[in-house]
């Protein structure tokens, strides 16, 4: 199936769509974690998790070594996943447990707690296998002494605000944490650990993946203090106290593969654009800054492959992954993740260009905290807005982009994915 254009509105929303699904279905859990089922431990098999596509990688899990193990090999474990994100999925041997996300809750606490004591008494004949996913950071958590549950809430949402990047939020997360930074991994030796990793952070270091459960990522006290002082974070005196005397975070052990990344995604995407008779630009899988500003720079591109057909001649899709930040000016917001922000900045910017189509979407399914992955830019976006009493450069200024696309009726709604492999941004151009 190839396309020619001119398009119309209904096979340019097709087309990205057909593009983004591709993506979401060469990252699923049940395709990937059959060819990751190691030899049969002489003891038992505890299985551990975090994150969002946790639950799914448990169930596909549990399958797969029933099916090759046998029910021989006694299989126990927990693994934490968003709220919502478990419903579906077949039950087996590992429990589920729902929690907070972005911000971590009681039920986080739970899990960590949970997941902690399965891994009480195990032997060097037994194996661990941990499921790390994007979002194991929040739904996972049991804080350091002197940090309680109201405490670390409050200090995620100041981070979540403060624009601070990724890594640098996962890092105060690790400093501060009783199970991130590879003291999972402590705790169950001496039985032999294997990690499994969805990854969605820039450059696929596992041990960035959900602050690192059973992997150390080599930052130290100090840097955490660093970022605390930098976005003036609320970080009770005691902590800092015992964060000034702290020693480096244990190193994790045993063995980790990455199943899943941004990258094999993005090269997905690529392999379905191609088919369907389109070019393909992929500006990378680690862009990251303000989503505002990378809209505004993928409009600018799109602008001159239609022009020019530099950097890419049209039919074509630009690509990019990763994950920008959106900072909370003001003192009132409105709705909306960093993907609705990115499509509406690159609206504004394209101002109804003819024949360039977006979409943008977190390949959870969920852009922030909101029920939407993310929203569609067509040449009539803004026309359609004004129709509706709508102003897009207010919407933009308030943080409301949620409220935008969803007056219009361009929010992308898929439910809970089932993998986390971080942004995916397509830019239609003919």
């Amino acid at each position: 199936m190839t396309v020619s254009p001119p398009l119309d509105d209904a096979r340019a929303r097709f087309l990205l769509r057909a593009i983004h699904d591709a993506a979401i279905a060469a990252s699923q859990p049940a395709r990937l974690i059959r060819g990751h089922v190691p030899p049969a431990p002489a003891g038992r098999c505890v299985v551990i998790g975090a994150g969002k596509a946790s639950a799914a990688m448990a169930s596909a899990l549990d399958a797969a070594l029933l099916e090759r193990w046998g029910p021989g090999v006694p299989v126990s474990g927990v693994v934490a996943t968003r709220h919502g994100h478990g419903a579906g999925l077949p039950s087996g041997r590992i429990a589920v447990v729902e929690a907070g996300h972005p911000v971590p809750d009681q039920h986080s606490l739970a899990a960590a707690q949970a997941i902690v004591a399965a891994l009480h008494g195990l032997t060097a004949d037994d194996l661990v296998i941990a499921l790390i996913s994007g979002g194991g950071s929040a739904c996972m958590e049991w804080p350091v002494d002197g940090l309680d549950l109201a405490g670390l809430q409050a200090l995620t949402r100041a981070m979540l605000e403060s624009g601070a990047g990724i890594a640098e939020i996962n890092t105060v997360r690790r400093h501060l944490s009783r199970v991130k930074g590879g003291r999972l991994a402590a705790l169950a030796t001496p039985a032999r650990v294997l990690t499994l990793v969805i990854s969605d952070v820039p450059g696929d270091d596992p041990a960035a993946v959900a602050s690192g459960p059973t992997l150390a990522d080599g930052t130290a006290p100090a840097d955490a203090l660093a970022i605390i002082a930098r976005y003036r974070l609320p970080v009770p005196a005691p902590v800092l106290a015992a964060l000034r005397q702290a020693g480096p975070v244990v190193a994790g052990a045993g063995e980790t593969r990455v199943i899943a990344s941004p990258r094999r995604a993005l090269e997905a995407a690529v392999e379905q654009t191609r088919a369907l008779g389109l070019n393909a630009l992929v500006l990378g899988d680690a862009l990251e800054g303000e989503a505002r500003e990378l809209g505004r720079a993928m409009a600018g591109i799109a602008r001159s492959a239609q022009a020019w057909g530099d950097p890419v001649r049209a039919p074509a899709v630009i690509l990019s992954g990763g994950e920008t930040t959106v900072t909370l000016a003001g003192s009132r917001f409105g709705r909306g993740g960093r993907n609705c922000e990115f499509a509406l900045a690159l609206a504004l910017a394209l101002d109804g260009l003819p024949g360039v189509w977006a979409l943008a979407a977190d390949s959870d399914g969920i852009d922030g905290s909101e029920d939407a992955a993310g929203a569609f830019v067509a040449p009539d976006t803004l026309a359609r807005a004004r129709a509706a009493g709508l102003g897009a450069g207010e919407a933009l200024a308030g943080h409301d982009s949620y409220s935008f696309f969803a007056a219009i009726g361009d929010l992308l709604i898929t439910g809970p994915t089932h993998t986390n492999v971080n942004d995916i941004r397509l830019v239609l151009v003919t």
